[in-house]
């Protein structure tokens, strides 16, 4: 009986931990476009003109304004694209933003700069932010790692971001 306890023990924790995936799936509508209201830290994820999701989101660290170069930690403004993911990101999860478009570069080069890249939507890190500050990464859209979870499952490459200021 006692072995039967251990066997029953160590399926229910495999099968228990096999649950745990940071991967979910999702078998509703598109997701057209997303829509990020920087002044409201709204992220809205669309179905044409019908809002599937609205998240809560940080930006960053110098959120007025739109991003021009690297380290400015400003939040772009514009219209962009996703056009990657990164399932083993150092924040959860992530889905990248085709962040700089031509006008960010050519503006860039212009004033002699480096436009930045690697602009995502994520999720953590939690154990290095600083909960003190609403608005913390280099220029990302944060959000929390559950709700990470059910971006990367519903926004697929190729879907429009519009971010306003």
């Amino acid at each position: 009986m006692q072995s039967f306890i251990k066997l029953f023990a160590a399926l229910s924790l495999v099968l228990g931990l096999g649950s745990c995936s940071k991967f979910i799936r999702y078998d509703g509508p598109q997701v057209t476009r997303l829509v990020l209201m920087k002044a409201d830290r709204k992220l809205y994820l669309l179905n044409g003109k019908t809002a599937l999701k609205v998240y809560r989101v940080n930006l960053g660290f110098a959120p007025i304004g739109a991003k021009k170069f690297q380290g400015d930690g400003r939040t772009p403004e514009g219209h962009y694209t996703i056009n990657r993911r990164n399932p083993n990101s150092a924040y959860y999860l992530s889905i990248g933003i085709s962040y700089p478009n031509a006008a960010d570069i050519a503006y860039a080069r212009k004033m002699g700069k480096d436009p930045g890249g690697d602009i995502f939507i994520h999720g953590g890190p939690t154990q290095w932010r600083d909960k003190a500050r609403t608005d913390w990464t280099a220029g990302c859209i944060s959000v929390s790692n559950r709700e990470m979870r059910e971006i990367y499952a519903m926004v697929q490459d190729g879907t429009p971001i519009d971010i306003f200021p």
